[in-house]
């Protein structure tokens, strides 16, 4: 073929394919949103889906339906996306920290490739845990949380929304930094975990600040620690582990809005720019912060950016606790 004809062609190519491109969009949404939670409901997780479910359906004009799909540190919900939805924008991951960026280095097999089979469209969140426990421990602060679990007969244990969550790992990377073998109870969510945790049935929990803040300030949970780097504005009180004596300690949470990998990009950045208006919305932001966490947003490559960055970071602190599944 002639130099000419064949670029004449490319270009012909290239057109169409942006033409369609173009009537994706156009055409999108053309049926109902399926927005998969791998988690139960009650977690912030869950929370998070559920204020966002009503300000999307009000600007793409759709039905919005959440489904609950949890199991496996939150692979199975996550899996379905990347594997099995179509790739049309009509299915939608709240992608959570634990399986788009730790379960790849504590599971042996992975049901999916985070990086490989789901489309980054946007970050929404970044928070920070905080270590507290049942009243009738007696514990007040992180020393004594540590001198009750070296003691023998101890019957401490720290519940978390699941293997690979950020509410395990932070727990495991205490272990390892203090010295402790506090056993670990996961649960299929944060929910569940949190409400054995006020029942009494477990005595310890790292747990996302605005899921616990309202039994904090109710006296019916005990915090002795933020992992952030920072105190959070709303426990001022309350230090952090670096300040209560664990050198160095950090572990914060992140989500993010996902999609099946090949979903078109003009319907990547439409999805993008519908949920940085609704984070511009000064009463939303009200509203999401009250979960526990700041309002985020950017582009999708900022997401996709964060989540290879992330799974290098927390591979390394997976490795230095010797935390292993399956």
């Amino acid at each position: 073929m002639h130099i000419k004809t064949r670029a004449k062609a490319a270009l012909t190519a290239a057109l169409l394919v942006a033409a369609g491109a173009a009537a994706a969009q156009d055409g999108w949404p053309s049926k109902v949103i399926r927005f998969v939670v791998p988690y139960p409901p009650g977690g912030p997780t869950d929370l998070m889906a559920r204020a966002l479910q009503p300000e999307l359906q009000s600007r793409l004009g759709a039905t919005v339906v959440i489904e609950n799909k949890a199991g496996a540190g939150g692979n199975v919900g996550s899996a379905e996306v990347a594997r099995q939805a179509p790739a049309d924008g009509h299915t939608l991951l709240l992608a959570a920290s634990g399986p788009m960026a730790v379960n790849p280095s504590l599971y042996k097999s992975m049901p999916f490739d985070p990086q490989k089979d789901l489309a980054p469209v946007i970050q929404i969140s970044a928070f920070p845990l905080v270590l507290e426990v049942h009243p009738s421990t007696g514990i007040k602060d992180v020393k004594g949380l540590i001198a009750a679990v070296k003691k023998p007969d101890s019957r401490l244990a720290f519940a978390s929304a699941g293997n690979g969550t950020p509410q395990h790992l932070a727990g495991e990377i205490f272990n390892t930094q203090v010295g402790t073998k506090m056993p670990h109870i996961p649960y299929k969510g944060a929910g569940p975990a949190l409400n054995d945790l006020l029942g009494g049935q477990v005595q310890v929990m790292f747990d996302v600040l605005g899921s616990s803040l309202p039994h904090i300030q109710a006296g019916k949970l005990v915090p002795l620690a933020v992992t952030s780097a920072r105190r959070s504005p709303q426990l001022p009180q309350v230090p952090t582990l670096h300040e209560a004596g664990i050198d160095g300690y950090e572990v914060t949470g992140w989500h993010g809005i996902a999609v099946r990998a090949g979903t078109p990009a003009p319907i990547v950045a439409k999805l993008n720019g519908t949920l940085n208006a609704i984070f511009n919305e000064p009463e939303f932001r009200k509203k999401w912060e009250a979960i526990g966490t700041p309002v985020v947003g950017g582009t999708p490559q900022q997401f996709g950016d964060l989540i290879r960055k992330e799974a290098v970071r927390l591979g390394q602190v997976v490795k230095a606790a010797g935390v292993t599944l399956d």
